[in-house]
């Protein structure tokens, strides 16, 4: 049920939006590519044969990949609430 001015099924539709949105987004990532490098590009320790061979195109050790993962990303995101608040910003 919804509330307020939303319609019937609103909360679900703005859900699976949101969802298609990071989907497209993961999907539109480049990967790797070409000749994987034998040392990492940011600390230059030996990349191991079998990441190099499992991941053509690799360029970082595991290592950099985790920290570079586990920080936080901003960007910009769209407000699907539709509150007053940010229609008038």
């Amino acid at each position: 049920m919804a509330g307020g001015w939303a319609k019937d099924g609103a909360v679900s539709e703005q859900i699976e939006a949101s969802i298609n949105d990071e989907l497209a987004r993961l999907k539109a990532r480049k990967l790797p590519q070409g000749e994987s490098r034998t040392h990492c590009a940011e600390c230059e320790e030996p990349i191991p044969e079998a990441r190099r061979a499992a991941l053509p195109g690799v360029k970082l050790c595991i290592d950099c990949v985790n920290e570079r993962d586990n920080r936080p990303e901003t960007r910009g995101g769209i407000n699907r609430r539709g509150s007053k608040d940010s229609q008038l910003k």
